[in-house]
């Protein structure tokens, strides 16, 4: 695909959608066509219909999504799973009926059983029950992958799909209910040194692991992705399990996490642990065999992303939501 295509990037003002269109312009493409939700509502099929008539859009990358954290999951399941189904259905179809032969979706860790074997293989999808608190939006994930697939068989497209772990850096989401862990201790550490507070309390014990991935190397393998011919793309993959995880390969204990963004925010207090609180899943990390097969690997450690973000933060804090 030419630097003159054009490429479609929805969900551009979001983390990753952002990031995408930071590296595609590095790498010197011109004609990357983006929409707010105001100027396109991705659930609405007429509007997305009459998009893709008007752009000529030669490839897409599909990073628009309903996100939020476990309150917002629970709190609003009807629309975690309608909007997220919608959008991808929208848009896929649309793509295939205007001729858009390659198409990235991007879908979750989530779409994984509760109590996958650790680390996760692409394998493990379908193989047990989900995880109920987000179950809606991962049967959506998931609906993504296979009308991808569904598609790239009946129709020989060329629709792929990844799937991150953990997310972080600029654009990341810090509402006070919706963040994810490390927006959240992000913003509860830098109010802690501003206000000189002798300690930070961390929910849970600490032990439990996690995998986090900077969003500008998740843009990297996105692209990394798209553009792998297809040959090699189909070697690596299955028509009925296409999709490749995206991840270090490495993960952190929450203590270890707490450490660095300590380091990170230069807080001088004690950090303690509320062992009172629910830990949540002991380990969660996703097996990268497959993506680092295909030529890419993670290069963020994690204490430079954890400064870039915390950079991002503090130059945006006032336009952050609250």
């Amino acid at each position: 695909m030419g630097q003159d295509a054009r490429i479609y990037v929805a969900g551009h003002r979001g983390m990753v959608g952002s990031a995408i269109v930071r590296r595609l312009q590095a790498l010197g493409h011109r004609n990357i066509v983006t929409r707010s939700h105001d100027e396109l509502d991705l659930t609405d099929q007429m509007a997305v219909e009459a998009f893709f008539v008007g752009e000529q859009i030669e490839q897409v990358y599909l990073a628009s999504a309903r996100v939020g954290g476990i309150h917002a999951n629970s709190v609003y399941p009807a629309e975690f799973i309608y909007d997220n189904l919608m959008i991808e259905a929208n848009v896929i179809h649309a793509a295939h009926r205007h001729g858009v032969q390659k198409l990235l979706f991007l879908g979750s860790s989530c779409i994984y059983p509760k109590h996958a074997e650790q680390p996760i293989r692409e394998e493990s999808l379908l193989t047990g029950p989900l995880e109920p608190t987000n179950e809606p939006y991962a049967i959506a994930k998931i609906a993504g992958i296979k009308l991808c697939e569904s598609y790239n068989r009946q129709y020989a497209r060329d629709y792929r799909s990844v799937m991150p772990t953990n997310l972080y850096g600029p654009h990341d989401n810090y509402h006070p209910q919706n963040s994810h862990v490390i927006p959240a201790l992000l913003q509860r550490f830098h109010q802690a040194t501003q206000r000189g507070d002798e300690e930070v309390v961390i929910w849970g014990s600490g032990t439990p692991m996690r995998e986090f991935l900077h969003v500008d190397d998740m843009a990297a393998a996105c692209v990394h992705v798209m553009q792998l011919d297809s040959a090699t793309y189909r070697a690596h993959t299955q028509p009925m399990l296409s999709h490749i995880n995206v991840g270090t390969g490495r993960d952190c204990s929450i203590r270890e996490l707490a450490e660095t963004i300590a380091r990170v925010t230069e807080f001088p207090g004690r950090l303690s642990f509320d062992a009172s609180k629910p830990d949540g899943t002991p380990r969660k990390l996703l097996d990268v065999s497959r993506l680092k097969a295909l030529g890419w690997e993670a290069s963020i450690s994690l204490e430079d992303g954890l400064r870039d973000a915390y950079r991002w933060f503090v130059e945006h804090q006032h336009e952050v939501r609250r």
